[in-house]
């Protein structure tokens, strides 16, 4: 099957009618608001089973249409024979009413066959309603039994497939632009129905197939509007001219896969909108595919260590959600323990762009920690952008996005988990792309359940599985470890863009006996956002000078196997290197369920070491975490309870 035209065709209705959320894409619920679940079970035990939806919906209105027509032709002949022993002017209506049995049946035809398309439904109606005004039925005329009718009356469905409708080719819709009449209209929604239904050689739809084949016109695209029906007029439709950007060239359909009964991944790529797809495939060139079985196992054995671990439900339920406390309106939420590495990076990253690159805001001082909703959110793009765009070392990223639809199973050694079996990825090579892509993405990441899950898996694929365990000094080390919490390789992968295992500066060899050398990897160069460890204060690790002095006054602060934040506002405190001076720092933890603003007065100076308390114990580890970049600071709480 030509997999490369059945993406252009699915691109070229996806942007005629792009998909909502209403839409179904996944077959098992299509078969449930269907109704046809019985067919689809009777179906499977055949010993010839077809092997499509639209082949057994057509053999079921075979089979059902064949036992009407046997019963028509029985009431025909008793009508037949009744016919002669009437008076004249009850042959004439009896004679009405075998002429209209036409329009009757297509009537009940329309009602029994769920339509093509949500936007399709106003028409639908009004079509049946134009067909009740022409024809009155009289109460016998239908010679269905009443269990057959009541079981047509529940498979009944109105908008339930919210695919495109059937449309001309491109090169037809650009030529011919001929106004379309309501009885032009009509007939093509009942040839819709006569070419999926058998019994098409029946004379009212031989003749509403005839005349819609010849008739020279582009179909109007309907109004996407919830009171559509109720404000057109009968006989006036309104409809407007879509014009088709015809070259769709750069969809990538190498992982697509096209099964149909036996399979239920449905690899469309249908959840991604019509703006995002034009961009896709004729302004940007973005690449969009589905993460593969291989790719997820590979994904799994980097981030947990094995294919057959899953993501706790910690990572699986964590977002970017904001703080609604008015003094700590910048924070992102952490509901459980674990990815708080990932929290407080992209908390760092964040701060970064309010308090320093933030030239839209006039607000100064403390104000400026107090954004508005949409200068939080705008932030929280920024920060995003900026972390993939590092980690794709600044020439291309990757953003995985969750599509709600199974692309593969378990296999193997691969144990599925029902989220990277529903990852699409799309690929950019340009910054001002890459904020785009995400501004529209936004809500998946900071009100989905999925955010922090997917943007460890945006950075690790922006960055490469190669080159992320190229960067590691072991390169079965796993991002995540035990009991779910972040790994120091994961945590340099967010602030500086590589998984390196050590906070030191450069690459350090030792010498392990036997002329052979270790190569240890560390910080190359002076990061955006710094980094302390209390693992400093015990001598566990080195912290380089790239971490300690980053370019901006944020600094991810490890203590106690939990990551958080510290950051100033100004600027100045990383130049300022007197012997004495005094300065504020703020500092802001998304798991304390914190509710006041904690603001830290630290004092340098060679008289400020007396007033320090000799009992280590009851130092909190903060302030140990502070002496490591000032090494005799006194830190002031401000009337704040110390975090012991």
């Amino acid at each position: 099957m030509d997999t490369q035209g059945l993406k252009r065709t699915i691109a070229c209705m996806d942007e005629e009618h792009p998909r909502s959320e209403a839409s179904i894409n996944n077959r098992s619920l299509l078969r449930q608001l269907l109704g046809i679940e019985d067919l689809y079970r009777n179906n499977k035990v055949q010993k010839c089973p077809l092997k499509t939806l639209l082949e057994i919906i057509v053999n079921h209105h075979m089979e059902r249409l064949k036992c009407e027509k046997i019963t028509s032709n029985e009431v025909d002949s008793s009508q037949k024979a009744s016919s002669d022993s009437t008076p004249t002017h009850n042959k004439v209506e009896s004679f009405d009413v075998f002429d209209n049995s036409k329009e009757t049946k297509l009537r009940t035809s329309l009602q029994s066959l769920p339509t093509c398309d949500a936007t399709n439904t106003p028409q639908l109606a009004s079509s049946q309603d134009n067909l009740g005004n022409s024809v009155k039925e009289p109460e016998k005329s239908s010679s269905i039994p009443e269990t057959m009718q009541q079981s047509r009356n529940n498979r009944i469905r109105r908008g339930m497939m919210a695919g495109p409708i059937p449309q001309e080719s491109n090169r037809k819709r650009q030529s011919r632009k001929v106004e379309v009449s309501q009885s032009v209209l009509r007939k093509e929604e009942e040839t819709q129905v006569g070419l999926l239904m058998p019994g098409s050689h029946q004379k009212s739809q031989e003749s509403s197939l005839a005349e819609i084949c010849s008739a020279d016109y582009s179909i109007p695209e309907r109004i996407h509007s919830e009171d559509s029906f109720e404000k057109r007029r009968p006989n006036i439709p309104k409809t407007r001219e879509v014009k088709l950007k015809p070259k769709i060239d750069d969809l990538n359909s190498s992982e697509m896969v096209l099964d149909d009964i036996d399979d239920d991944d449905n690899d469309d790529g249908s959840d991604l909108p019509k703006g995002f797809l034009q961009k896709t495939t004729l302004e940007h060139n973005y690449a969009a595919h589905p993460v593969d079985r291989r790719t997820a196992m590979e994904l799994k054995v980097v981030l947990l260590g094995s294919g057959l671990n899953n993501f706790n439900i910690e990572w699986r339920s964590q977002g970017f959600t904001f703080s609604e406390t008015h003094d700590l309106r910048y924070g992102i939420v952490q509901k459980k323990g674990g990815p708080c590495g990932v929290l407080a990076s992209v908390q760092a990253c964040l701060l970064k762009n309010l308090l320093f690159e933030n030239t839209e805001s006039c607000n100064t001082g403390l104000q400026r920690i107090r954004p508005s909703n949409s200068m939080r959110r705008k932030c929280l793009i920024l920060a995003l952008a900026e972390i993939l765009w590092k980690a794709g070392e600044e020439k291309q990223a990757m953003v995985a996005i969750h599509s709600g639809n199974d692309r593969f199973t378990s296999a193997g050694h691969y144990k599925s988990d029902e989220v990277l079996e529903k990852v699409m990825c799309v690929s950019v090579n340009d910054i001002k792309d890459l904020q785009l892509l995400l501004e529209h993405y936004i809500d998946r990441f900071q009100t989905g359940m999925l955010g922090c899950f997917l943007l460890t898996i945006s950075a690790v694929l922006s960055r490469s599985i190669e080159k992320v365990k190229e960067d590691m000094d072991v390169p079965t080390t796993a991002l995540i470890g035990n009991h779910g919490y972040c790994t120091q390789e994961l945590v340099n992968l967010l602030l500086c863009g590589r998984a390196v295992s050590n906070v030191f500066d450069n690459d350090v060899e030792l010498d392990s006996g036997n002329g052979n050398m270790t190569l240890l990897k560390g910080i190359k160069s002076r990061c955006d956002v710094g980094f302390l460890s209390l693992f400093e204060h015990y001598n566990i690790c080195k912290v380089g000078a790239y971490l300690k002095s980053p370019c901006y006054p944020i600094w991810v602060v490890c203590s106690e196997s939990h990551f958080s934040v510290l950051f100033g506002l100004q600027r100045e405190l990383l130049t300022c290197e007197d012997k004495c001076h005094e300065f504020d720092l703020y500092y802001y933890d998304g798991l304390a369920n914190q509710q006041e603003e904690i603001r830290l007065t630290v004092s340098v100076g060679t008289s400020t070491s007396s007033c320090q308390n000799p009992d280590s114990d009851l130092i909190p580890p903060l302030e140990l975490c502070i002496r490591t970049r000032w090494n005799d600071a006194l830190v002031c709480w401000n009337d704040t309870e110390p975090i012991l």
